[in-house]
């Protein structure tokens, strides 16, 4: 668990809203988020609209409106074609993401659009309310003609700040820097071919007077288009974003860590906010990057990534959420799709008690209440939260058959037996889609059609004694708590202790032998499932014929 902290999301609310009150008394406070839709939008990015959106929802919490605006960045330029698409795609490289057809095979009208939709339905399964905003339809509409032409005229202006920053010569004829920088000169604005749709233009020429601009491509074509009436193009992006600070009145939005450095966009942008725009820059922690167990920094540029929507699959919504609460943005943590969500299940769990019995801190209990639900309402829970992974072993030994795990999951706790497998939905669902994509091939359970007769005739005294007292006490310990005490009971009575003796290094020696022998027996390898599971998805009957031969 994280150091405890005051509650940091609660931190930032106090400081947003006081800003707001100082900047616009009660207008909406307004919180931002960015993701551009130009590949698989993975658990990285899920921080940049996380972030703002636990602090959102926190103002809204305490009576105030506030709106999360996410801008998708889907009039970008089409850097590169992913592995695995057809090489064809590099005839888009430059068009904007709407402009660019879908992957093959998909249901969505463009690019942007594909990989738009698995992310607008994580966050929809993950509580987060937000007013999305196209910026295709922001930039084609004219929605940003003041704010363009105003870059213009001050496009000296943005030059000198820009200038502060840049370690090296302007760029060659044929280029165009990232920030605007040409050889013909500077200009804030990209536009796009009106002949062949992409961006590889050089602005040639501006007319204030008539906002006429001129500009060649390196296609060989060229062309004029006046900005005043003209909509094929928009602003570089150390203009862009801190245009749209200004333009929405952005209090709060959160950046990478990469942009804290000099010359960063947020850095420059935020003087460039107050020098062109007449605005402040919003209130921007830099947040660290997420990782992967077993994987390095991710990058959507790259295949393979996992996304909001894969985590999904494995993991309860309020699980995922309470990953992004409780670490401060500056904190860097990673997602478990290996055996170490089990771990974080245990962990959950326990903190899902503890809240129960008002035994947490403060900023413990506020992460699992931000976790489970939102100014709106609670999200949907699990109504009988067995351990995920007593839920994640029965799936792996009964191999999903509904049948059997109703019978095992009423055995789990007989005095209030689960009538339905819904009652363990969705966490079930979960719990069996990890066993079936992430459970190592070589660790699925295979219980044993017939018994080691060779092993069980090489068994010692002790060894029989320690399966005999196991199958004596089957029926009156038929019960995931009974079993516990069973099986790490056994080995107490050969040695001569008391059941609730504390474990002694002879005892767990002792312990850890007799499991092993019953893995052996069970299932012919040395480790498996928890054994009080185990032992209650093989059935009484099979288990005493497996161990008595």
């Amino acid at each position: 668990m994280p150091p405890a902290e005051p509650d940091w999301v609660a931190r930032f609310a106090d400081e947003v809203v006081a800003e707001a009150e100082r900047r616009a008394p009660g207008k909406p406070i307004v919180c931002a988020s960015g993701l551009s839709p130009s590949g698989p939008i993975h658990l990285g990015n899920l921080r940049e609209v996380m972030t703002p959106h636990l602090v959102a929802d926190e103002i809204r919490r305490r009576g105030y409106e506030c709106r999360h605006l996410l801008s998708w960045d889907d009039y970008d330029r089409f850097r590169k074609v992913p592995a695995g698409v057809d090489p064809s795609w590099d005839a888009h490289i430059g068009k904007p993401l709407t402009a660019v057809p879908a992957p093959p095979g998909s249901r969505y009208p463009n690019w942007a659009e594909h990989f738009k939709a698995p992310m607008a339905a994580a966050l929809a399964e993950l509580g987060v309310h937000y007013e999305a905003i196209s910026q295709t339809e922001k930039y084609t509409s004219g929605a940003y003609r003041d704010q363009i032409l105003l870059a213009m005229r001050q496009r000296a202006t943005i030059d000198a700040i820009l200038d502060r920053y840049r370690t090296k010569d302007r760029p060659a004829p044929v280029d165009a820097d990232e920030d605007g920088s040409a050889a013909t000169g500077y200009f804030p604005y990209k536009p796009y071919c009106a002949v062949c749709g992409r961006d590889v233009t050089t602005v040639v020429g501006y007319d204030d007077a008539t906002t006429e601009l001129a500009y060649t491509c390196a296609y060989g074509h060229a062309g004029t288009m006046r900005l005043a009436e003209d909509h094929h193009g928009k602003l570089v992006w150390k203009v862009d974003w801190p245009m749209r600070w200004a333009y929405e009145g952005v209090v709060f939005e959160p950046s990478g860590v990469d942009h804290s450095s000099p010359g960063s966009s947020y850095v420059v942008g935020s003087q460039i906010v107050r020098e062109v725009f007449g605005a402040e820059p919003p209130i921007g922690p830099m947040y660290a990057f997420v990782g992967i167990s077993g994987m390095a920094k991710m990058s959507s540029s790259r295949g393979g990534v996992p996304t909001p929507s894969d985590a999904l699959e494995i993991m309860e919504a309020p699980v995922l959420r309470w990953l992004y609460a409780r670490r401060r943005p500056n904190q860097s943590f990673k997602v478990a799709f290996d055996e170490e969500l089990l771990r974080l299940y245990d962990e959950w769990d326990a903190l899902a008690r503890k809240v129960s019995q008002a035994t947490t801190g403060p900023a413990d209990t506020a992460a699992y209440r931000r976790a489970t639900g939102t100014a709106a309402g609670p999200l949907p829970a699990t109504l009988r939260p067995l351990p995920y992974r007593t839920l994640a072993s029965i799936v792996d030994i009964t191999t999903g058959h509904e049948e059997q795990l109703l019978r095992i999951l009423r055995d789990l706790e007989p005095e209030q037996p689960i009538a339905s497998l819904d009652e363990v939905r969705p966490r079930l669902d979960k719990a069996a889609r990890w066993t079936a994509t992430q459970l190592p091939p070589e660790q699925r359970t295979q219980v044993r059609e017939e018994p080691d007769i060779e092993l069980l005739a090489t068994l010692d005294p002790a060894q029989r004694e320690s399966l005999r007292l196991l199958v004596e006490g089957l029926d009156e310990n038929w019960s995931l708590p009974g079993l516990t005490t069973l099986v790490y009971g056994v080995p107490k009575r050969l040695l001569g202790l008391p059941l609730d003796v504390a474990p002694t290094a002879e005892l767990k020696v002792a312990q850890r032998g007799f499991f092993a022998l019953l893995y052996r027996l069970l299932v012919g390898r040395e480790t498996g499932p928890r054994l009080p599971t185990l032992l209650l998805a093989i059935g009484s009957d099979r288990v005493r014929k497996l161990l008595s031969g």
